[in-house]
């Protein structure tokens, strides 16, 4: 398949987890792609987007969840955080301070404001659509590249999180052509599910006496590996 500005970072993303692989290290190709869009969202929103009309109307409305400000004050760049905090700010008092042109009953629309706000995020909303894009092109490449089906076929595994989207994302496939992205994807999930039963079974073991002698082999960051691979990365 022709290579484009849709297929390029898919593709990256997967050579990337077989390279991941190779290392040692393992990595679902989906969280790449999401670490990817989080840093480029997270650059621009402190850059080249910042100053732009159209974004600060939709920061000051939606804001940041907690972990996004916690990243972006990392990021060392807090004159662009405090300008958009101003404006943000600013619009939030004048929505939730005034009270005497308010009708009665409004601090029930202005509690609806607080709430719907404090479950908002700009930049997971900017992710969240860039991925889910992501999943519907994965599933058209799969379907029409068979030198990609064997890219999903070769990852080291796919977290549950991503595998539920990425079939969620293959509705539109015919019946038998999803049984067939299934049995592919869940041979990667599932081989992997295998080998984390036994390296958190002999994590745990390795706190009995009897096991003490024993090499922990690739059992010791097991519990890390196995919470990425329920959730996700992200």
């Amino acid at each position: 398949m022709q290579e484009t500005i849709y297929t390029i970072p898919i593709n990256e993303a997967f050579e990337k987890g077989i390279e991941l692989k190779e290392q040692g290290i393992c990595e679902c190709p989906f969280c790449i792609l999401e670490h990817r869009f989080e840093s480029e969202e997270l650059e621009l929103i402190l850059g080249a987007s910042m100053m732009e009309p159209d974004v600060r109307i939709m920061t000051n409305e939606k804001g940041f969840c907690r972990d996004h400000f916690k990243k972006m004050l990392g990021m060392q760049k807090k004159l662009p955080l405090a300008l958009m905090l101003e404006s943000h700010l600013d619009q939030l008092f004048k929505e939730i301070t005034v009270r005497s042109l308010l009708p009665a009953g409004s601090d029930d629309a202005k509690l609806k404001k607080i709430e719907k706000r404090r479950s908002s995020c700009y930049v997971c909303d900017r992710v969240e659509a860039n991925i889910r894009r992501m999943f519907s092109n994965a599933v058209y490449m799969w379907d029409k590249d068979p030198d990609f089906a064997a890219k999903l076929r070769s990852q080291k595994y796919i977290c549950l999180t991503h595998f539920s989207e990425l079939m969620s994302a293959a509705q539109y496939l015919s019946k038998k052509r999803r049984a067939a992205l299934y049995d592919d994807a869940f041979g990667v999930v599932s081989s992997y599910l295998g080998e984390l039963c036994a390296d958190v079974s002999h994590f745990c073991k390795k706190f009995d006496y009897r096991y003490e002698d024993e090499p922990w082999g690739n059992s010791k960051d097991s519990v890390e590996r196995a919470i990425r691979f329920l959730k996700g990365s992200k």
